[in-house]
């Protein structure tokens, strides 16, 4: 009889744990979640330039899309990518011309792998430092050097858990409301790492228009692309209130430019390798701020000195050339243009 029961309670906990999220886990969690067609959020690649030179530039070279180049140590692999908005690249040759006489040109690359790397390498999600992906993984004609001058940091893992669970924990109130928290939550859970806004009774253009709400969106890039904006109207529209009118439109993007001096422990090479250190870590919080939100003056300051212990002091800062916090509207997101630490 004892036997029986514990068999017993052991059914009871098993069904429980695939029949509330709470107590789910890994596929299990994912199938319970399906149930009300949400998903939990994928690994994102990361993906940034690179650029392409050689020694001797006496005749042309092709950098054909597809083509692998890696990490020092191997550990990451990136694939370039095609950019028709780029004047090198030939549609024709499927690929990116450097012209005789011409040194070099700045591919765009995607990480092979997305997500967090099984080894647990220092580079995971293919966010990678400054001038860290700097091999060329099979030769190419005429080209010898390959180098990411900006770092890489848009790379995500996959949602864990327990954020999932803390982000579904919106989503059932929100399906039968047309309110502005479930208009929120729609693209939340329609695109990966989609951050919206949500501006009532105007126009994007600032107009009073009743009934009409308009809906800023963005995918941490800045330039969320048409699917993007597709699929959240798609979204918001599943839920909005008859009769009410509404648009979906990128943010507009204010370019932050940095710079600022230093003052190290340390002198040569250390001090070169502390600056970008220090260079990453404000180029990757400032173009990780989501909408609306300000860059502030004295944080960049604050992250410097936090970055390393060899950092004593920060002199000559400002942002696009004065020594104020930089303000957006909630329609506008801060991407860094330039970062210059010396």
């Amino acid at each position: 009889m004892a036997w029986i029961a514990l068999w017993l309670k052991d059914l009871v906990l098993q069904a429980i744990a695939l029949t509330r999220s709470t107590r789910s886990n890994g596929a299990d969690l994912d199938s319970w979640f399906a149930q009300l067609d949400f998903q939990r959020l994928a690994p994102a690649a990361a993906s940034g330039t690179v650029t392409f030179s050689r020694f001797t530039a006496s005749a042309a070279a092709l950098i054909p899309v597809g083509a692998i180049v890696q990490t020092g140590d191997g550990s990451q692999h990136y694939q370039v990518s095609a950019d028709t908005s780029n004047a090198s690249f030939d549609a024709g040759q499927n690929g990116y011309v450097i012209l005789s006489r011409q040194q070099s040109v700045v591919c765009p690359v995607i990480c092979i792998t997305p997500g967090s790397n099984s080894l647990n390498l220092p580079y995971a999600s293919g966010n990678v430092s400054a001038g860290t992906v700097n091999t060329l993984y099979q030769s190419i004609p005429f080209v010898d050097t390959v180098t990411n001058a900006p770092p890489f940091v848009n790379g995500e893992t996959a949602e864990i858990d327990a954020v999932a669970r803390e982000r579904f924990v919106a989503y059932p109130a929100s399906l039968t409301r047309a309110t502005r928290a479930a208009r929120s939550v729609l693209p939340l859970r329609r695109s990966a790492r989609i951050s919206p806004t949500i501006i009532e009774n105007k126009t994007k253009a600032g107009e009073p228009q009743m009934g009409y709400f308009h809906v800023i969106v963005d995918d941490s890039t800045g330039a969320p692309s048409a699917t993007v904006i597709s699929t959240v109207d798609g979204a918001v529209d599943a839920v909005r209130l008859f009769t009410s009118t509404f648009g979906v439109f990128a943010p507009t993007v204010v370019n932050a430019s940095v710079a600022m001096a230093l003052q190290t422990y340390s002198t040569g090479l250390a001090h070169a390798t502390t600056c970008a250190l220090v260079q990453q870590a404000v180029l990757a919080y400032t173009n990780a701020l989501p909408l609306g939100a300000s860059l502030p003056y004295f944080k960049l300051a604050q992250i410097a000195l936090d970055t390393s212990a060899d950092v004593a002091s920060v002199q000559s800062l400002t942002v696009n050339g004065a020594k104020a916090d930089l303000t957006v509207t909630n329609q506008q997101v801060i991407k860094s243009t330039s970062v210059s630490v010396s």
